[in-house]
């Protein structure tokens, strides 16, 4: 979390709310018998929430923590430590299924990224996003601020990939570069939203700072017209009797560029710089007259910083809110009409799409149908494996439905031998049906339109996928631009 953006840092003002009963200092692991003595309504509550790993948790802390130990003590933006924090997370949501892609921007610090994460199943016009920033300050691993909440967004995303839920809202999570130099990276990626976009995201949840070492339990004063989630989130401490207040976290984090745009935000925090109260001490336990978090933005904010039971408790609802807004019912919001797939020009860069970093480009060497940004996949002249995919809900009240795009191929290898290739796939999923294989053979240097009927799989959210594989020698360029998925 950054210092006050407009000078010196401001104290948090905070409400107190009474809300279930007081609690004795806290343990190093949740009392599953308290849990289960409350009211039948708050067990009913709890019993819907997962139980999200707090050893996981911590190792993504662990992983965190080496990053930053290999890379100087830090992964600030713009240094090393960010990219291999990126790549790390990066490697864990793919292997679970998730599309991602990774948003490249400028800073004075150097370039960062955000990694978006979006689970390919669910309603594409009812987008719920939870997030948390990943960089850490310049002088130290920041493991609470904000290992914290990024660990525990990661293996709450992580868990429901494997829970075998099936998503009602097309469920999308956030990992932001830059935010210590300003909130800059969530700032961007809201920027690089056409107002179509940004109207589609329902809700977004923040978690920044969830394991402080003497922690509180905070709760964003943050309710716009309509958002419901700051009182899911005050419920879920209240079945489970944990007292908690509301703090005006004074647009100090990533949620405050939602928020800019209308859009409902919430978020949970245990605390930085300022001291705990006697009262708030008596509450939650821990140490009067203390920091929430001692080490904030400092080089002791490493794995020795994190209270346990904080982290596990944090965990836990970051875990019940994902499952709550994967499943939540917006009413009767209609599916896209015209073109179902977003961005379909890339004109807004890699908005909407994911895979690999790099094809999504305005770069002039090969030019774009129209516009100036295409997916330019290969051209490398050597081995190489690039993707360009999006997730796409086909109405089941469809009766024909169509995939096309445009394609401009060339190639500097010779003879009848395929040895570069791009395949348009389908991904159902865990199905994957190759509609078409282009190659070095037989290019094409002006734009040719294709065209597949896609009708087989209304009524589902399938992938649509360009797989580009090049060998070790010549180039191939594959270009494509002005894709639809059309139903009539």
């Amino acid at each position: 979390m950054p210092t006050n953006l407009r000078g010196a840092l401001a104290p948090m003002t905070v409400t107190l709310v009474a809300a279930g009963v007081a609690l004795a200092p806290a343990t190093q692991a949740e009392s599953t018998a308290a849990a289960r003595s409350a009211t039948s309504t708050a067990t009913a509550t709890a019993a819907a929430s997962p139980d999200i790993s707090l050893a996981n948790t911590q190792a993504h802390l662990n992983q965190l923590q080496s990053i930053a130990t290999a890379n100087g003590g830090n992964r600030y933006t713009g240094r090393a430590g960010y990219t291999a924090s990126i790549a790390y997370v990066k490697g864990k949501l793919d292997d679970a299924g998730f599309t991602t892609t990774v948003q490249t921007f400028s800073t004075s610090a150097g370039q960062s990224s955000n990694l978006i994460a979006e689970w390919p199943v669910g309603h594409a016009n009812n987008v719920v996003m939870l997030g948390g920033h990943l960089d850490s300050v310049s002088n130290g691993a920041g493991i609470n601020d904000n290992g914290s909440g990024s660990a525990g967004v990661l293996e709450s995303a992580l868990a429901y990939a494997a829970s075998g839920q099936t998503a009602k809202n097309r469920l999308r999570v956030a990992f932001w570069g830059a935010e210590e130099l300003g909130l800059l990276g969530s700032k961007h990626y809201m920027s690089s939203l056409s107002t179509t976009e940004k109207n589609r995201i329902k809700v977004y949840l923040n978690f920044d700072m969830i394991g402080s070492p003497n922690p509180g339990y905070f709760v964003y004063d943050d309710n716009p017209a309509g958002n419901g989630a700051r009182d899911e989130l005050t419920a879920w401490y209240t079945a489970k009797g944990i007292p908690w207040e509301y703090i005006d976290v004074q647009g100090r984090s990533d949620h405050a560029a939602f928020r800019s745009y209308g859009i409902p935000t919430a978020g949970i925090f245990s605390g930085a710089e300022t001291l705990k109260s006697s009262s708030q001490a008596q509450k939650w336990g821990g140490t009067a007259g203390r920091a929430f978090d001692p080490c904030y933005h400092s080089s002791c904010d490493t794995t020795s910083n994190i209270n346990a039971t904080a982290l596990d408790r944090g965990a836990d609802l970051i875990g019940h809110m994902l499952w709550l807004y994967a499943a939540k019912d917006y009413g009767t919001t209609p599916q896209p009409t015209g073109n179902l797939l977003q961005n379909p020009g890339f004109e807004s860069g890699a908005v909407s799409w994911t895979g690999t970093s790099g094809p999504i480009t305005n770069n002039s060497g090969r030019p774009a149908r129209t516009g100036a940004w295409k997916a330019w996949l290969g051209g490398n002249g050597s081995t190489s494996t690039e993707t360009v995919q999006q997730s796409v809900a086909i109405p089941s009240t469809a009766t024909a439905a169509t995939l096309s795009f445009w394609l401009r191929t060339d190639t500097a290898e010779s003879g009848s031998t395929a040895y570069d290739t791009v395949k348009v796939q389908i991904v159902d999923g865990s199905s994957t049906t190759t509609l078409a294989t282009y190659s070095n053979v037989g290019t094409n240097a002006t734009y040719t339109q294709k065209s597949f009927n896609i009708t087989a799989y209304k009524g589902r959210t399938v992938v649509v996928k360009f797989l580009m594989n090049e060998d070790s020698s010549l180039q191939t360029s594959f270009v494509v631009d002005d894709a639809a998925v059309a139903t009539s």
